[in-house]
């Protein structure tokens, strides 16, 4: 969950900074472990969403009136349609029983207060309870984590991999753990109340001072609609300190109000009660991680969650998506992930970290193997599409981060983005593909999309608590793009628009070659600098890169501007044509986006040359012919 850090949050950002320096001056261990040899696509679903088939779309509605999804609507069909858009992993996003409104007493859930629920549905990032699901995504709620195991059962089966969240840094401000397995404390059940912290208390608290919920002229729970826990007022004493870090017992209405933040043995100071990890053991294999960790004595917290994810990694989840990762020191993440690896070495672990500054050490020690490409790629595609910058400076980001290329996961959409096809982004889906095929085909990592990302989803919606441009995770609501693809539940397209028809099959096209490609997980080469200078005819909206294996090379081109046409000749360096050990002579080159041949390699003394006509917002990956 995207959130701005604040000062209140100085504590986190001293954990990881520590070793800041140390983490620059350590040799690359790239090797510590075999580079998959295809990349991954992972297709976020926002759980609760994904199935719904009423378009209602009230402002603040009810789940009787807009309607809700459920595991169920993922059937066999749809999952078949899911795999067959070039999809390895499904994101199960919303999975955790999280804090909602709706009254599930009849199953034992007690009600959680609408003065610290956002939204009607709830946050998925205020989970309430780690050993179950939301009680709204099954068809019988007495039966929801057997529904769910059900649905792991039939991605396998679909040959895809399952990935849920997992919320370290924060909690629902009443966690309720009513699942826990035999043996499993409470979060907080044995913490001493009376002091701000201690190494082994779960939370961190304002001794002598009662919660209070916060005042807004602006916002009203559930839009002023009358309930009998809505009066202003939650029974929280001692306070807690709030999950972006607040230490006011009243916290702000901007505060994440709805959590509490979990300690991990970080002093209000910032200095840290448990044992700081070896420069040596930066980049190590994970088994070394775990085995450093072994007998050591770590906070509470620490095990409480190692246990979390491995409780979901018995049960079949392949992996987790880690929220707002870098608000917790990198030394806890070394510890659970290597725990999780020893039972799964094949688990994904991805996770937001926003600072570049820190993307090593989260990686090296913390032993993440994914981290968003955010801050730099994702913003600087934004600011291209939007006319605020030219994409040249792609090219000095991407030498940036080659140390560590493999390990950044590339996205345009996800459930805190604007919508890539909304007004606030690119503002069409069409001038969004260039984007995708840049994101898709840059680096050796994965690449992610979010449903309805592939029908042109716009959140055009007003849901109530979310507003437009965001696909809303707080409220029952529609998604109408997606659903003209579900269409009723036979996930043919059969509603969509011939647009749209057009625009899913341009995502499968890219994502299939993605998986296939044996070049995207080789060598990288920006061509940029060299066709600005020279090139004639190559306008500024151009961008273009080549990628190569072995057995395959490729010259990616794509036109960022959707109001240029461009022509041109494409020069490929004397270096590149040397590494592809291309002797004088003529090459046939095929678009693998949609099959088509025509376009021809030259190389004359040395150097290639390749005669380029493209459209606006069009983009080609050619693949040389041998």
């Amino acid at each position: 969950m995207k959130k701005i850090l604040t000062a209140a949050l100085i504590l986190c950002a001293i954990t990881a900074s520590a070793q800041d320096k140390k983490t620059k001056a350590m040799p690359d261990k790239k090797k510590e472990a075999a580079a998959p040899q295809r990349k991954a696509v992972v297709y976020q679903v926002f759980t609760r969403l994904f199935g719904n088939k009423k378009t209602l779309n009230r402002a603040w509605g009810t789940k009787e009136q807009n309607g809700v999804g459920k595991f169920s609507d993922f059937t066999d069909r749809a999952l078949s349609e899911i795999k067959k858009l070039g999809v390895t992993h499904i994101w199960y996003t919303g999975v955790p029983h999280h804090a909602m409104v709706s009254d599930y007493t009849a199953y034992g859930i007690s009600n959680d207060d609408p003065d610290v629920v956002k939204g009607r549905a709830g946050s998925p990032y205020a989970v309430k309870d780690y050993y179950n699901v939301d009680p709204d995504l099954a068809d019988d709620p007495s039966q929801r984590l057997q529904e769910f195991q059900a649905l792991i059962a039939r991605t396998h089966k679909h040959g895809m991999k399952v990935i849920i969240d997992i919320v370290p840094n924060h909690i629902a401000r009443k966690y309720e753990g009513k699942s826990n397995p035999k043996g499993v404390r409470d979060f907080g059940a044995d913490d001493d109340t009376s002091v701000e912290y201690k190494r082994d208390n779960n939370f961190y608290y304002i001794p002598g001072k009662a919660f209070q919920v916060p005042v807004s002229e602006s916002y009203k729970p559930l839009n002023g609609e009358k309930n009998p826990l809505s009066d202003r007022k939650f029974n929280e004493n001692p306070a807690k300190w709030t999950g972006n870090g607040s230490r006011e017992p009243q916290p702000g209405i901007d505060d994440w109000y709805e959590t509490v933040k979990v300690n991990y043995g970080v002093r209000p100071d910032g200095r840290k009660d448990f044992p700081e990890m070896p420069q040596a053991l930066g980049g190590r294999p994970y088994e070394e991680h775990y085995r450093f960790w072994e007998g050591k004595d770590v906070p509470d917290s620490w095990k409480k969650f190692r246990d979390i994810a491995l409780y979901w990694t018995a049960m079949g989840v392949d992996g987790f998506r880690y929220d707002m990762a870098e608000m917790v020191p990198y030394e806890f993440w070394s510890y659970m992930n290597s725990a999780i690896k020893m039972r799964n070495p094949e688990a994904f672990l991805m996770a937001e970290v926003y600072n570049p500054k820190e993307y090593r050490n989260y990686i090296q020690f913390g032993k993440m193997d994914y981290l968003y490409d955010k801050v730099e790629t994702y913003d600087r595609l934004k600011a291209v599409i939007q006319g605020k910058s030219l994409p040249d400076p792609l090219a000095e980001i991407q030498l940036g981060l080659g140390d560590i290329e493999q390990h950044m996961l590339h996205f345009l959409d996800n459930h805190d983005e604007q919508r890539l096809a909304s007004d606030a982004f690119a503002g069409t889906a069409e001038k969004g593909k260039p984007l995708m095929v840049y994101s898709a085909t840059v680096g050796s990592s994965p690449t992610m999309i979010y449903f309805g990302q592939e029908v042109g989803e716009a959140a055009n919606e007003d849901a109530g608590f979310g507003k437009p441009t965001r696909t809303s995770i707080f409220d029952y609501i529609g998604v109408p793009s997606h659903q003209r693809w579900m269409n009723n539940g036979e996930f043919d397209g059969g509603q969509l628009s011939a647009e749209e028809k057009q625009l899913r099959d341009f995502y499968s096209r890219l994502l299939n070659f993605t998986i296939a490609s044996e070049a995207l997980m080789g060598k990288y080469q920006d061509i940029q600098s060299i066709n600005r200078k020279k090139t004639k005819g190559y306008s500024e909206g151009i961008y273009s890169f080549v990628r190569w294996s072995d057995n395959e090379e490729l010259v990616i081109i794509n036109n960022f501007s959707w109001v240029t046409k461009s022509q041109f000749n494409l020069i490929i360096p004397a270096d590149v044509i040397r590494n592809w050990s291309l002797r004088d002579g003529t090459y046939r080159l095929q678009d693998q986006l949609y099959l088509k041949e025509g376009a021809t390699l030259f190389v004359n003394n040395g150097v290639g040359t390749i005669a380029v006509t493209i459209n606006p917002s069009e983009s080609f990956v050619f693949k040389l012919l041998k």
